[in-house]
C-alpha cells in the first residue's frame, strides 16, 4: 500500500506540476504584462517628475532675466515673451508683467494683465484674491470708496487669504468717506483677528492713533 500511495502521490504531482506549466504558458503573458506595466510607470513618473523640474527651473531663470532688464518696460516686454506651461506660471509671469507696467505708468496694460488673472477660473483662489486686490490698488482714479469697498467686503469674507488685507482697505475707504468712527470700528475689531502679522498688527495700530483712537478701545476715539 505504501508503494501504491507513493505512486499516486508522485503522478497527483507530476499532474499538478502539468497543469503550472499549462497555465503560465496561457497566463504567463499576463503576468509580464503587469511586471512591464508596473516598471514602465514609475519609469514615466521619473521622466515626467525630471521634465517638470526641468521646466520649473528654466522658467525661473527666463523670470530672473527678464528682472535684471534695466527699464520697468524693458522688463516687462521680458516677462511677456516667456513661456509659461501651466495657468500658475502664467498667473505669477502676468502679475509680474502687470508690476512692472504699473512702475512704467502703463496702468491700463497693467489693470488688464491683472484683470486676466482675477477672472480666470482656472487658477487657485490665492492667485485670483491676489490679481483681484492689486486691480483694486491700482483702481483709486476710477472708482470711488463705496465701489471699492463693495469689491475689498468679498475678498475679506471667511477663508479668503487676503481676509485680514481687505479689512484694512475696508477701513481706508471709511476713512476717506470721513467716516472716523466706522473706520476705528473695523480697525479695533481687526486687533482680535487670527492671523494678524506684526507688521499689519504695528500699521493697524498706527492707523487708529493718527485717526485719535486707542488701540483696543471698541469705540475707537478718546473721550477727552
Amino acid at each position: 500500500m505504501s508503494q501504491s500511495d507513493s505512486f499516486i502521490d508522485e503522478v497527483s504531482e507530476e499532474v499538478r506540476r502539468d497543469r503550472l506549466f499549462a497555465t503560465f504558458k496561457r497566463y504567463g503573458w499576463i503576468a509580464v504584462l503587469v511586471i512591464l506595466l508596473i516598471v514602465g510607470g514609475a519609469a514615466w513618473y521619473e521622466y515626467d517628475r525630471s521634465r517638470e523640474t526641468a521646466q520649473a527651473r528654466a522658467f525661473g531663470d527666463a523670470i530672473l532675466a527678464a528682472l535684471e532688464q534695466g527699464e520697468p518696460l524693458e522688463r516687462a516686454t521680458a516677462l511677456s515673451a516667456i513661456e509659461a506651461g501651466t495657468p500658475d506660471a502664467r498667473a505669477v509671469r502676468d502679475m509680474l508683467e502687470a508690476g512692472e507696467r504699473s512702475t512704467a505708468g502703463d496702468r491700463e496694460g497693467a489693470l488688464t494683465l491683472l484683470t486676466g488673472v482675477a477672472e480666470n477660473p482656472e487658477l487657485q483662489l490665492i492667485y485670483r484674491s491676489l490679481a483681484k486686490f492689486r486691480a483694486l490698488a491700482l483702481s483709486t482714479d476710477d472708482m470711488g470708496p463705496a465701489e471699492r469697498r463693495a469689491e475689498y467686503e468679498d475678498l475679506a469674507g471667511a477663508g479668503s487669504p487676503l481676509r485680514l488685507l481687505a479689512k484694512e482697505q475696508i477701513a481706508v475707504t471709511h476713512i476717506e468717506e470721513g467716516n472716523r468712527d466706522e473706520a476705528l470700528r473695523q480697525l479695533n475689531a481687526m486687533l482680535d483677528e487670527a492671523g494678524m502679522t506684526q507688521d499689519l498688527l504695528r500699521r493697524v495700530s498706527q492707523l487708529i492713533v493718527s485717526l485719535g483712537g486707542t488701540p483696543g478701545e471698541n469705540g475707537g476715539a478718546d473721550t477727552e
